[in-house]
Protein backbone atom coordinates (compact mmCIF):
# COMPACT_ATOMS: atom_id res chain seq x y z
CA UNK A 1 0.00 0.00 0.00
CA UNK A 2 1.10 3.56 -1.14
CA UNK A 3 1.18 6.82 1.05
CA UNK A 4 1.45 9.80 -1.77
CA UNK A 5 2.35 13.34 0.01
CA UNK A 6 -0.94 15.24 1.48
CA UNK A 7 -2.13 18.37 0.59
CA UNK A 8 0.28 20.98 0.87
CA UNK A 9 -2.24 23.36 2.34
CA UNK A 10 -5.64 21.64 2.97
CA UNK A 11 -8.75 23.67 3.69
CA UNK A 12 -9.16 23.91 7.22
CA UNK A 13 -13.05 24.38 8.05
CA UNK A 14 -15.19 24.63 10.99
CA UNK A 15 -18.51 22.82 11.48
CA UNK A 16 -21.44 22.10 13.81
CA UNK A 17 -22.27 19.26 12.02
CA UNK A 18 -21.09 15.92 13.17
CA UNK A 19 -19.50 13.48 10.48
CA UNK A 20 -21.98 12.00 8.16
CA UNK A 21 -20.40 8.66 8.29
CA UNK A 22 -17.78 7.72 10.45
CA UNK A 23 -16.75 8.86 14.32
CA UNK A 24 -14.34 7.08 16.25
CA UNK A 25 -13.90 7.91 19.91
CA UNK A 26 -10.41 7.27 21.62
CA UNK A 27 -10.57 6.82 25.25
CA UNK A 28 -7.88 6.84 27.10
CA UNK A 29 -5.51 8.72 24.06
CA UNK A 30 -2.18 8.44 25.87
CA UNK A 31 -2.06 4.64 26.24
CA UNK A 32 -2.13 4.91 22.19
CA UNK A 33 1.43 6.83 22.66
CA UNK A 34 2.69 4.59 25.83
CA UNK A 35 2.17 1.57 24.49
CA UNK A 36 4.43 2.81 21.28
CA UNK A 37 0.80 2.53 18.67
CA UNK A 38 2.45 4.15 15.85
CA UNK A 39 -0.76 3.86 13.65
CA UNK A 40 -4.67 3.08 14.69
CA UNK A 41 -6.42 1.85 12.22
CA UNK A 42 -10.69 2.13 12.58
CA UNK A 43 -13.10 -0.03 11.73
CA UNK A 44 -14.42 -0.11 7.99
CA UNK A 45 -17.39 2.04 7.40
CA UNK A 46 -18.95 2.35 4.02
CA UNK A 47 -19.65 5.48 2.27
CA UNK A 48 -20.43 6.79 -1.55
CA UNK A 49 -20.09 2.58 -2.63
CA UNK A 50 -17.07 1.69 -1.04
CA UNK A 51 -15.49 0.46 2.27
CA UNK A 52 -13.24 3.23 4.01
CA UNK A 53 -10.36 3.19 7.64
CA UNK A 54 -9.96 5.97 9.13
CA UNK A 55 -6.24 5.79 10.00
CA UNK A 56 -4.40 8.14 12.93
CA UNK A 57 -1.07 8.35 13.24
CA UNK A 58 -0.18 9.56 17.40
CA UNK A 59 3.06 10.66 17.54
CA UNK A 60 2.74 11.67 13.38
CA UNK A 61 3.38 9.53 10.61
CA UNK A 62 6.96 7.91 11.30
CA UNK A 63 7.95 7.62 7.35
CA UNK A 64 6.73 11.50 6.79
CA UNK A 65 9.48 12.86 9.71
CA UNK A 66 6.67 14.84 11.23
CA UNK A 67 7.07 13.63 14.97
CA UNK A 68 5.34 17.35 16.01
CA UNK A 69 2.21 16.57 15.15
CA UNK A 70 -0.55 13.83 14.75
CA UNK A 71 -0.98 12.44 11.44
CA UNK A 72 -4.58 11.44 10.10
CA UNK A 73 -5.36 9.48 6.74
CA UNK A 74 -8.56 8.33 5.11
CA UNK A 75 -8.08 4.52 3.34
CA UNK A 76 -9.48 2.38 1.09
CA UNK A 77 -10.11 -0.83 2.68
CA UNK A 78 -10.69 -3.68 0.08
CA UNK A 79 -9.03 -1.75 -2.88
CA UNK A 80 -7.97 -5.08 -4.24
CA UNK A 81 -11.79 -6.52 -5.11
CA UNK A 82 -11.98 -3.33 -7.62
CA UNK A 83 -11.11 -3.55 -11.67
CA UNK A 84 -7.72 -3.00 -13.20
CA UNK A 85 -7.19 0.67 -13.90
CA UNK A 86 -9.59 2.09 -11.55
CA UNK A 87 -9.74 5.27 -10.47
CA UNK A 88 -11.85 7.29 -7.73
CA UNK A 89 -12.15 10.66 -7.62
CA UNK A 90 -13.62 11.86 -3.96
CA UNK A 91 -13.50 14.95 -1.53
CA UNK A 92 -12.46 13.29 2.00
CA UNK A 93 -13.20 15.01 5.03
CA UNK A 94 -11.23 14.67 8.16
CA UNK A 95 -12.97 16.09 11.69
CA UNK A 96 -12.01 16.61 14.94
CA UNK A 97 -14.10 17.88 17.71
CA UNK A 98 -13.65 20.76 19.26
CA UNK A 99 -15.63 19.36 22.84
CA UNK A 100 -15.14 23.05 24.67
CA UNK A 101 -17.22 24.63 21.90
CA UNK A 102 -18.60 21.54 20.48
CA UNK A 103 -18.04 22.08 16.96
CA UNK A 104 -15.57 20.39 14.75
CA UNK A 105 -12.44 21.11 12.72
CA UNK A 106 -12.30 19.59 9.48
CA UNK A 107 -9.29 18.97 7.30
CA UNK A 108 -10.40 18.13 3.25
CA UNK A 109 -8.62 17.45 0.45
CA UNK A 110 -8.20 13.93 -1.39
CA UNK A 111 -7.82 12.10 -4.37
CA UNK A 112 -7.88 7.92 -5.00
CA UNK A 113 -6.38 5.66 -7.08
CA UNK A 114 -4.71 1.77 -6.92
CA UNK A 115 -1.85 3.36 -6.59
CA UNK A 116 -2.73 5.97 -3.64
CA UNK A 117 -5.38 4.10 -1.29
CA UNK A 118 -4.17 6.25 1.51
CA UNK A 119 -4.31 9.81 1.63
CA UNK A 120 -4.72 12.63 4.45
CA UNK A 121 -2.85 14.72 6.19
CA UNK A 122 0.89 14.00 7.54
CA UNK A 123 0.68 17.76 10.28
CA UNK A 124 -3.60 17.35 10.85
CA UNK A 125 -2.32 18.89 13.91
CA UNK A 126 0.85 19.97 16.23
CA UNK A 127 0.76 17.25 19.41
CA UNK A 128 0.99 21.19 21.08
CA UNK A 129 -2.06 22.08 20.02
CA UNK A 130 -3.85 18.86 20.37
CA UNK A 131 -2.61 18.47 23.85
CA UNK A 132 -4.08 21.77 25.62
CA UNK A 133 -7.14 21.04 26.96
CA UNK A 134 -7.96 24.37 26.67
CA UNK A 135 -8.91 23.84 23.10
CA UNK A 136 -10.74 21.15 23.67
CA UNK A 137 -9.55 18.72 21.40
CA UNK A 138 -8.08 15.95 23.71
CA UNK A 139 -10.28 16.62 27.45
CA UNK A 140 -10.03 14.05 29.92
CA UNK A 141 -7.36 12.00 27.76
CA UNK A 142 -10.53 11.48 25.53
CA UNK A 143 -11.05 12.99 21.35
CA UNK A 144 -13.78 12.18 18.96
CA UNK A 145 -12.52 11.66 14.95
CA UNK A 146 -15.09 11.55 12.23
CA UNK A 147 -14.87 10.94 8.52
CA UNK A 148 -17.02 11.99 5.32
CA UNK A 149 -15.80 10.49 1.52
CA UNK A 150 -17.59 11.85 -1.24
CA UNK A 151 -17.35 10.60 -4.62
CA UNK A 152 -17.61 13.09 -7.37
CA UNK A 153 -16.09 10.83 -10.11
CA UNK A 154 -15.11 6.91 -11.44
CA UNK A 155 -13.29 5.71 -14.10
CA UNK A 156 -11.90 2.60 -15.07
CA UNK A 157 -9.14 2.86 -17.50
CA UNK A 158 -10.22 -1.00 -18.98
CA UNK A 159 -7.98 -3.79 -19.55
CA UNK A 160 -4.18 -3.10 -18.15
CA UNK A 161 -1.10 -4.73 -18.81
CA UNK A 162 2.06 -5.24 -16.82
CA UNK A 163 5.58 -6.08 -18.61
CA UNK A 164 8.26 -6.91 -15.95
CA UNK A 165 11.57 -7.24 -17.93
CA UNK A 166 14.47 -9.85 -16.53
CA UNK A 167 17.48 -8.04 -15.75
CA UNK A 168 20.32 -9.54 -17.61
CA UNK A 169 18.64 -12.29 -19.50
CA UNK A 170 20.65 -15.03 -21.43
CA UNK A 171 19.93 -15.16 -24.91
CA UNK A 172 20.18 -18.68 -26.29
CA UNK A 173 19.93 -20.62 -29.78
CA UNK A 174 19.92 -24.22 -30.33
CA UNK A 175 19.76 -25.64 -34.24
CA UNK A 176 18.35 -29.15 -34.51
CA UNK A 177 19.24 -31.03 -37.75
CA UNK A 178 17.51 -33.63 -38.07
CA UNK A 179 17.63 -36.64 -40.98
CA UNK A 180 14.07 -37.28 -42.00
CA UNK A 181 15.19 -40.27 -43.58
CA UNK A 182 16.29 -41.90 -40.32
CA UNK A 183 13.52 -40.15 -37.69
CA UNK A 184 11.74 -43.02 -35.76
CA UNK A 185 8.17 -41.45 -35.96
CA UNK A 186 7.69 -42.96 -32.40
CA UNK A 187 10.78 -40.96 -30.69
CA UNK A 188 9.93 -36.95 -31.61
CA UNK A 189 10.69 -35.53 -28.09
CA UNK A 190 14.25 -33.86 -28.56
CA UNK A 191 15.95 -32.48 -25.00
CA UNK A 192 18.55 -29.48 -24.64
CA UNK A 193 19.75 -27.58 -21.72
CA UNK A 194 19.68 -23.84 -21.60
CA UNK A 195 21.78 -22.35 -18.19
CA UNK A 196 20.13 -24.79 -15.75
CA UNK A 197 17.14 -26.26 -17.02
CA UNK A 198 16.08 -28.49 -19.77
CA UNK A 199 14.24 -27.95 -22.58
Amino acid sequence: MAIEESCLEPLRLTSMAPPAHYILNIQHFSLLTKQNVERYESNEFEAAGYKWKLVIHPNGDKSKNVGEFLSAYVAMADSNSLPPGWEVYATCRIFLLDQNNDNYIILEGIRFHRLRTEWGFDKFISLKEFGDSKNGYLVGDNCVFGAEVFVSKETSKGKTESLSMVKDAVSYKHALKIDLSKLDTSETLFIFNVGSRKW
